[in-house]
């Protein structure tokens, strides 16, 4: 993590919050661990892409 740009970073942080506090919530609300698991999956997919693209180059579309 050390040499990743602040904004990775942070977004990275972001990322383990929100799931670690929705995994908690949906737990509490009685909802089975293999349904947790998948919706934070889904949601890592968005965060995975959202860190692709700040380490795009800009130049990408050529």
């Amino acid at each position: 993590m050390a040499g990743l740009p602040r904004e990775v970073r942070d977004t990275a942080w972001k990322a383990q919050v929100r799931f670690c506090a929705r995994y908690r919530r949906l737990l509490a609300a009685g909802k089975r661990p293999q349904v947790v698991v998948t919706v934070i999956a889904c949601e890592m997919v968005g965060f995975a892409w959202a860190i692709t693209r700040m380490m795009a180059p800009s130049d990408a579309a050529a």
